[in-house]
């Protein structure tokens, strides 16, 4: 259909629902933390195996696109899923110190910007996923009470 009604309505998804539904499916699967992680990944088109460097270099890919992000997190694009879930697999395979760095440098999200909050979420996500301090079976619960509310400040 041409008449932009699918466009339309792709300016409703609440994709921040959508990210936490999928971490809730994906913390069903009882995978290590570091699966997890890495699994989380693909939701921003950072595939497992060698090739995560060529995805996450390339800024990944917007496979749930849409907004429902709180305003501090919400930059005004459909991507924010993709910039979250990407930065945890890089986050999980490099550690939080380079990939804040790196996209503070590289990519120049600065840290009060709304791409840098959402780095520096994505980077303690990772972080207490990995410590333990936040269960898997919690996360999805850990990102609607961070990250999701269109409109809402944190």
């Amino acid at each position: 259909m041409t008449d932009g009604t699918s466009a339309g309505l792709q300016d409703h998804v609440d994709a921040c629902a959508a990210l936490a539904d999928a971490v809730d499916r994906l913390a069903a699967l009882g995978h290590s933390n570091g699966r997890f992680l890495r699994e989380l990944g693909r939701l921003g088109g950072v595939r497992r195996g060698l090739f995560w460097v060529t995805d996450a270099g390339s800024g990944g890919s917007n496979r749930v696109r849409g907004r429902g992000f709180r305003r501090a997190y919400d930059d005004g694009t459909d991507g924010q899923v993709r910039h979250f879930a990407g930065t945890v697999a890089v986050a999980a395979r490099i550690g939080g110190g380079l990939t804040a760095w790196m996209t503070r440098v590289v990519l120049r999200d600065g840290p009060d910007s709304a791409d840098g909050r959402l780095t520096a979420a994505a980077v303690e996500f990772t972080r207490s996923i990995r410590s333990g301090s936040v269960a898997q079976a919690d996360a999805a619960a850990w990102v609607r009470s961070r990250l999701c509310g269109a409109g809402r400040p944190t």
